[in-house]
């Protein structure tokens, strides 16, 4: 059955019981996070054995929400390949340079994790319908994981989403509404209409489980490094959960002695034309005000408020890291150079991660003898029409 013991809010530490559907804590109106009987599920979950397990996130199935196993909604995501990228790293001042290449996972992002996860968790406690707003993949692997489970989805995007996300998520069968607006327009509507129409809102830390299905990344860095961590994490954070995820993950193999207390230095890139965690960051304060006239060709990036903020902002500061901005025409710029150094087609969002990674080297801020895991949050293929678009500019 799993060693799921309840969720616990993340501002206040109050307990709510894990036998029914939660979006934000009814307490504080702040994220949930599962928590495990870590001691028991290491009686099943052994480092040493992980080789002889599939090779995918569920993997660590023990320290994941879904308690009986014929609820597990997959398509064969996680465990993604971590590359070394010597050649990208000379290019740019880190010769240690590693990329972790999330493009690979069904639906082709990392987003993959957080709904299996989130999709099966719903299921399994009896959720007969999902919606989400998106500003592209997190949409496509809502439609995707729904299809699979025999749920119905409901998806609301910008208007101006690109084109491939929201085809992908009507072949899948999801109802699919375009909206005039943001992405945290998108997310209005399904809070205003969820009740009624009997949805469970699975927007990203609105509810438990994606983080959950995110932290694996973190899981999947320790184990592929052989359980020594980098020195830095680059990530990409719109609404943050993978970047929160990751830190949750290596706190709970500390204290399954997996690793010890030294972590990686984690840093946030946002777009210029978007950037709230920088500007939260560099004022010192625990939580961003929202972001007026949000704009950036990295959709992903394009989110003027994250429900996670104080908890990105808190694991920015806590392993020493911090959080950069960097603009569309740098980020845009990536693509190639990742691409053509790397062979790997990345999103924008992960070509912005190597533009943020140039700052840093300029700054003193990363050292060459330091391992940089940059991560490639999506394969680029999902951005044709944008991409293109730059090219014919």
């Amino acid at each position: 059955m799993g060693f799921l013991t309840d969720l616990t809010c993340t501002r206040c530490g109050r307990a709510y019981p894990k036998d029914r559907l939660w979006n934000l804590s009814p307490c504080c109106e702040a994220p949930l996070f599962a928590r495990y009987d870590l001691e028991g599920a290491m009686g099943e979950l052994k480092r040493e054995r992980l080789a002889e397990r599939m090779p995918t996130m569920w993997r660590y199935a023990e320290v994941l929400p879904v308690e009986r196993e014929d609820y597990r909604v997959s398509l064969g995501e996680g465990f993604t390949p971590l590359l070394q990228v010597t050649s990208l790293g000379q290019q740019v001042g880190a010769p240690k340079l590693y990329m972790k290449d999330e493009g690979n996972n069904p639906t082709g992002s990392f987003k993959a994790r957080g709904l299996s996860v989130a999709v099966s968790r719903a299921c399994e406690l009896g959720a007969r319908a999902v919606a989400i707003p998106s500003a592209g993949n997190a949409g496509g692997a809502t439609a995707a994981y729904a299809a699979r489970a025999g749920m119905r989805a409901h998806i609301f995007m910008p208007r101006d989403v690109p084109r491939a996300n929201r085809v992908e998520c009507e072949v899948l069968g999801a109802h699919v509404e375009l909206v005039d607006g943001l992405i945290t327009d998108c997310g209005r509507i399904v809070a205003g209409r969820k009740d009624r129409e009997g949805w469970f809102d699975v927007s990203t830390l609105k509810e438990p489980y994606r983080v959950e299905g995110k932290k694996t990344m973190g899981y999947e860095l320790a184990e592929q490094f052989d359980w020594d961590l980098p020195e830095v994490v680059i990530y990409p954070t719109g609404g943050g959960t993978g970047l929160i995820g990751m830190w949750k993950a290596f706190d709970e193999m500390e204290q399954m002695g997996w690793i010890g207390s030294k972590r990686p230095r984690m840093v946030s890139v946002q777009a210029a034309g978007c950037a709230p965690i920088v500007r939260a960051f560099e004022a010192g304060a625990a939580s961003a005000e929202p972001w007026e006239g949000a704009e950036t060709a990295a959709a992903g990036l394009r989110v003027p408020r994250a429900v996670g903020d104080f908890l990105m902002l808190r694991a920015i500061r806590e392993s020493g890291g911090c959080a950069v901005a960097v603009s569309d025409e740098e980020l845009m710029a990536c693509v190639w150079e990742m691409a053509s150094a790397t062979g790997i087609f990345p999103a924008p969002e992960g070509a912005a991660n190597l533009a943020g990674l140039k700052g840093l080297v300029k700054q003193g801020l990363v050292s060459p003898d330091e391992r940089v895991v940059v991560f490639n949050t999506g394969s680029g293929l999902k951005y044709i029409d944008v991409i293109s678009g730059v090219m014919l500019q």
